[in-house]
């Protein structure tokens, strides 16, 4: 344990995939500043991210990002008694941008270092909130990297319950987003698009996998989707609202579902909805809808703590220095997910 725990600021950095972050958190859980710079203008025309140029431009944005973020605090380097940064998973070339910058800081100025799972951010983000849930709850975590479930019974004690076996939620949007010619990101032009149409105009088909499983699989509905496209008359114009509409309900079904399933089965009072697909209008609504069926509460992160960003960074890093210290400055970056 450290011998001080007395943290006034922490500076936490997220360089996971392809947007870079830098936040400063207040000791007592306040949000000072957070600043994020969206590669998504680079990606667009590739229809998703290139790992490679990712990286480059992380390099070029960390500084620039930091020192806004120092700047919209109204502090220096000076004031900051913590930093923390990702440390996994993510693409290793984007990770290893801002955990060396920031580790190279911590080391420079005798400051405190800790390394910060991704995936516990997503599932801490919502105590960046005002109303906040008790300990154990339920956790889905939904993005452009994962679909997963959690029962989450502290804020370092997290038990993987379920996990997608091909497609995460958003790589699913994003790809059906590409074949319809929607642009990149994938999710909100989807979830755009599918405010007109008909959600079952189209009985696209739910992965239930076994009777009691919690894993997850979306790439048998991403190919259902190619095949009424590749069926359809060209004659007439795609119905493009209801496709995306169909397929927006087939998966917010599975994940809400399940989620429920998750809560019953470990016997929980509370949900909470996170990572970037956890901004989907009507996802939230239908998680909303069955969790009140259920007499189960639901905590939702606003949309931008759904998203990467690095105030759920700083806040995981807290949360972990208070237990356990210190990371030490020779470990490395990691790829995938170790919890649970």
């Amino acid at each position: 344990m450290p011998k001080n725990l007395h943290i006034k600021h922490i500076l936490g950095v997220e360089s996971s995939c392809d947007d870079t972050a830098v936040a400063v958190l207040h000791g007592d859980g306040r949000v000072v500043s957070s600043v994020l710079n969206s590669q998504h203008d680079i990606h667009a025309r590739f229809g998703g991210v290139v790992p490679e140029l990712a990286s480059r431009r992380h390099i070029e944005n960390i500084v620039p990002i930091y020192q806004a973020a120092l700047t919209e605090a109204g502090i220096t380097l000076d004031d900051i008694d913590l930093i923390a940064a990702t440390q996994g998973p993510g693409l290793v070339g984007s990770l290893l941008v801002g955990y060396n910058f920031a580790r190279a800081l911590a080391l420079a100025k005798g400051i405190p270092f800790v390394g910060t799972d991704h995936m516990t951010g997503h599932i801490l983000s919502i105590f960046l909130e005002q109303q906040k849930p008790d300990f154990p709850f339920i956790a889905l975590i939904v993005s452009g990297g994962t679909s997963s479930l959690f029962l989450v019974k502290s804020d370092d004690e997290f038990c993987h319950l379920g996990r997608t076996r091909d497609d995460a939620a958003g790589e699913a949007f994003d790809k059906v987003a590409k074949l319809l010619g929607l642009g990149y990101p994938g999710g909100p032009a989807v979830a755009k698009m599918a405010e007109n149409g008909n959600p079952k105009a189209i009985n696209f088909p739910r992965a239930w996998l076994s009777e009691d499983s919690l894993d997850f699989s979306f790439s048998g509905l991403k190919t259902a989707v190619l095949q009424y496209c590749r069926a359809w008359n060209q004659a007439e114009p795609l119905p493009l609202a209801d496709i995306c509409a169909s397929f927006q309900e087939a998966m917010v079904e599975v994940l809400a579902k399940k989620t429920i399933l998750a809560a019953q089965t470990y016997r929980v009072a509370s949900v909470i909805l996170g990572g970037g697909v956890a901004a989907n209008q009507a996802l939230r609504e239908r998680l909303l809808s069955l969790c009140q069926e259920n007499n189960l509460r639901l905590y939702c992160p606003r949309p931008g703590y759904c998203a990467d960003n690095a105030a759920m960074i700083a806040f995981a890093g807290w949360r972990k220095y208070q237990r356990h210290g210190p990371t030490p400055l020779a470990e490395d970056v990691y790829s995938r997910c170790k919890l649970g």
